[in-house]
């Protein structure tokens, strides 16, 4: 039998090569001793997330001490913080691309500087690189009555189109207001969803057309999606929603044929949800002529009596209105639309205009 004789070197790597998964099995998943935490907030259409470890107070002198002023910190502990935009955003009137960023912070005890860096992937701040910045922003800090034990971020003053994303430390906070094109935004969102399953369903186009309309922006794009929406089915809904644009594109005669038919094809439900909305919206007069053309069409039936009963309040007549609150009330199918209307004849019966 012949024997196989190992060099030292090759017996070596022969062991090595044994040993080294052996070795790799015996890494630990231990907690961390800063815990990990992420948190995340929508502002339009637009999501924020904040990917962070969590260090305490522990006893210790946090600002000018554990976290020196003037260099620059983690905000956090371990590896780097990130914050992630989904869109393009604004951090203090200021433009920054959608992408997940390394947070850093420079601290000084009457302003602080927010980096947001390019790179994302480093361990705490030891590896930043001001070349790899792709924004500062300056803030103001702010001190709190109570000490926050644990570092955290939070969403505050959220807003429409803004929040102010604010780290939470120690008795200060530091906080910096991230912004969105919120109609830029949506209007893109809609176009992409109109390129699909969207353009086939009446809502979906009447849903991007109302939404122009109420921004009062690209109505002449928001004029061609309620034509679209009338040619996959002729409803109320969309030959309103067209009448409103072209008025609002000053084209009045359009939009007075367009309406009269929308009137034509339109049931009880809908004229009276109609005649509430231009009560929202304050327009009153208009609402009483849809609530008479509804008691008109519709005399009798839930809708019809609660026409009625608008128009005899808006005149003064409580009793009246009461009266044919009551009729409706009968009529109505449901018990939640029961409760709704004896509210409307609680109101009347103590001689409160219920259009009000």
């Amino acid at each position: 039998m012949k024997t196989i004789k190992l060099q030292p070197f090759a017996l070596c790597l022969s062991i090595l090569a044994v040993a080294a998964p052996v070795f790799a099995q015996n890494d630990l998943n231990l907690p961390d001793v800063s815990q990990a935490a992420e948190v995340k907030q929508r502002i339009a259409l637009t999501d924020i997330m904040v990917n962070y470890h969590r260090p305490l107070v522990n006893g210790r002198k946090i600002w000018g001490g554990l976290v020196p002023y003037g260099k620059v910190w983690r905000a956090g502990a371990n590896e780097n913080t990130t914050i992630e935009f989904s869109d393009p955003v604004s951090v203090e009137g200021k433009p920054l691309a959608k992408g997940t960023y390394g947070l850093h912070m420079i601290p000084n005890q009457d302003s602080w500087t927010v980096i947001f860096s390019k790179t994302n992937t480093g361990w705490g701040s030891y590896s930043y690189d001001q070349k790899e910045d792709a924004l500062r922003v300056d803030v103001k800090p702010r001190p709190f009555a109570e000490n926050k034990e644990a570092l955290e971020f939070d969403f505050e003053d959220l807003k429409p189109t803004s929040t102010a994303v604010t780290l939470k430390w120690e008795k200060l906070g530091v906080p910096f207001t991230v912004s969105v094109n919120d109609a830029d935004q949506t209007l893109q969102n809609i176009r992409a969803q109109l390129k699909g399953r969207g353009q086939f369903t009446w809502q979906s186009l009447d849903e991007g057309a109302q939404f122009c309309l109420t921004r009062k922006i690209n109505l002449d794009e928001a004029l061609r999606w309620a034509d679209a929406s009338i040619q996959n089915e002729e409803r109320f809904d969309n030959l309103s929603t067209k009448a409103d644009i072209l008025r609002a594109l000053n084209r009045p005669d359009e939009a007075k044929t367009v309406w009269n038919h929308a009137l034509e094809i339109a049931n009880a439900p809908q004229l009276y949800t109609y005649g509430r909305q231009l009560q929202n919206q304050k327009k009153g007069a208009e609402a009483m002529e849809i609530f008479k053309e509804v008691a008109k069409r519709f005399p009798q039936g839930v809708y019809g009596y609660l026409a009625q009963a608008r128009i005899k309040s808006s005149a003064g007549d409580f009793a009246g209105a009461a009266n044919d609150a009551k009729q409706a009330q009968a009529a109505a199918p449901t018990d939640a639309q029961k409760q709704s209307i004896q509210a409307l004849i609680t109101r009347l019966d103590a001689k409160q205009d219920i259009n009000k």
